[in-house]
């Protein structure tokens, strides 16, 4: 008879496999940009900033999973390895193709982010209580994760303005919100808050935002279905 532990155990396991599987659709959603930048040989108006965030976020997080700082996280450490290494791509694709004031921003903005990582680091390293370093960095992290899921308020409300879902792309809602809901079963399974309260977070926003989706998305149907010369006979 299987115990409720090792229920418990194969259900964090899944929604944790799962997130990681999820969370590719995130990592891959820039690559339309990216090609765009390449074949015009231009950034154009594009910005790096989000890069170098998620690159900040995911190192945060990575160590935050590795087990000199929480246990039983492995997951949490390779879905975020890898979405460092694609991050990295980005950013380095970006300077690459970059006007020489912005190369060099971004250069100086990626020694930082290395600085801080660094920083980070040999800072918990010192803290010989480990539930303190459990605290410190799990606190970094989950602030990180929150403003991550927090930078979409601003597409929510341009698309409650504008009454058009042209900005805010389906599938890169739909991957935000499955990512986040598997981490917060695998955070649910694991007690851990400060994995369970940011993708709690994330969850709720990504179903705002498939909402107001199918929502202005549905109502544009309904109005490119109207007649556009109405005739008073």
């Amino acid at each position: 008879m299987i115990s409720s532990s090792s229920v418990l155990a194969i259900c964090k396991d899944a929604a944790g496999v799962a997130g990681n599987i999820f969370a590719f659709g995130l990592f891959v959603s820039p690559m339309p940009t990216f090609r765009r930048i390449i074949r015009n040989q231009s950034t154009e108006q594009f910005s790096g900033l989000p890069y170098i965030y998620a690159l900040l976020n995911c190192l945060l997080c990575m160590w935050y999973g590795t087990p000199l700082i929480s246990s039983d996280n492995v997951l949490v450490t390779t879905v975020n390895s890898i979405g460092a290494v694609f991050q990295l791509i980005y950013i380095i694709l970006f300077i690459v193709y970059a006007e020489k004031v912005k190369k060099l921003r971004m250069l100086g903005l990626l020694l930082v982010v290395f600085a801080l990582f660094a920083i980070v680091v040999a800072g918990s390293l010192q803290i010989i209580d480990r539930m303190m370093r459990w605290i410190f960095v799990g606190t970094l992290s989950g602030a990180s994760l929150v403003s991550m899921f927090a930078s979409p308020l601003f597409i929510i409300n341009l698309v409650i303005r504008t009454k058009s879902v042209e900005f805010m792309p389906f599938y890169l809602s739909l991957s935000t919100f499955l990512m986040s809901t598997s981490f917060f079963l695998y955070g649910l399974c694991n007690y851990d808050p400060f994995i369970y309260v940011p993708n709690g977070m994330g969850t709720i926003l990504g179903i705002v935002q498939l909402v107001l989706y199918f929502y202005y998305s549905n109502r544009s149907r309904e109005d490119s279905r109207e007649p556009l010369i109405v005739s008073y006979g």
